[in-house]
């Protein structure tokens, strides 16, 4: 099954277009993993598992494993999402940006050993720094298009034709590198009105939408700028709000990220139709 087909299996088994960001900080981790030597993968997996039925898919940040020498927890971390929710997508979260045999390395790691069905990569070096990645047919590359930094307009909105950058990457991710039909863009939740412009630029691709919790994006306006026709084509990415929710009563942490990614999926339902 390719990224797109699981991918679109997913919003419908789940009537979910959550994406649970794995973000592992271990001075906001619950005090029972702070010594334990597996405790990032601990954590996650209680994570996983309390939000497998609520999410579209799941995205790993692999800066929060690489910084603590956590790879192989996180190789586990992937390994468990594949064994246990096979039909929920995976997505390394890498950012990666380079060019020829290095991208096909970078290409190996997030797609054979992490079994990621999607990878995020930056554009900056152009098409021979994606096409790489197509080499895997049946996988997602996730570009990066308008971020949700307040930074990002330093270069993504620069003027090349009479419009800016950012929208010059999604045609010509349209148009010309989605050969595989496997790609999708970041567009950030904090710029409702560019995540609009880009959907009438790309038309059903899908899109990972970061910025709503702890960034502040608002569910309504993002819903309705990027949602496609059939109200599905966006992977809206939460992962501080979920990770690290507040346990109410009776609430350990996983139950209090359950409740916050219950009320996340549900408010961002709200808006689909």
């Amino acid at each position: 099954m390719t990224f797109i087909n699981k991918l679109s299996a997913a919003w419908t088994a789940n009537d979910s277009l959550l994406c649970v960001g794995l973000d592992p900080d271990m001075d906001k981790l619950p005090a029972q993993f702070q010594n334990d030597p597996q405790g990032i993968y601990h954590f996650c997996r209680e994570i996983i598992d309390a939000t497998a039925d609520l999410a579209c898919s799941f995205k790993p940040q692999i800066a929060y494993f690489a910084a603590l020498s956590a790879e192989a927890q996180l190789e586990k971390i992937c390994h468990y999402v594949r064994d246990n929710y096979p039909h929920i997508p995976l997505i390394l979260d890498a950012k990666r940006g380079d060019i020829g045999a290095t991208a096909r390395q970078y290409a190996r790691e997030a797609y054979d050993r992490y079994g990621a069905d999607a990878v995020t990569v930056n554009p900056y070096m152009g098409s021979d720094s994606v096409e790489p990645y197509m080499e895997w047919s049946d996988r997602g590359v996730i570009i990066l298009c308008r971020t949700s930094n307040a930074g990002g307009s330093d270069l993504q909105f620069l003027n090349v034709d009479g419009q800016p950058l950012y929208q010059h990457v999604a045609r010509l991710v349209a148009q010309k590198w989605n050969a595989n039909g496997q790609c999708a863009l970041v567009v950030g939740a904090t710029f409702p009105e560019e995540l609009a412009q880009v959907r009438a630029i790309v038309g059903d691709m899908p899109l990972l939408v970061p910025g709503i919790g702890a960034q502040g994006g608002d569910i309504a306006a993002t819903v309705k700028s990027g949602k496609t026709a059939a109200g599905t084509g966006m992977m809206i990415n939460s992962s501080r709000a979920i990770l690290y929710a507040a346990p109410q009563a009776g609430e350990d942490f996983a139950a209090a990220a359950r409740r916050v990614a219950l009320e996340t999926r549900d408010a961002i339902n709200q808006h689909r139709a």
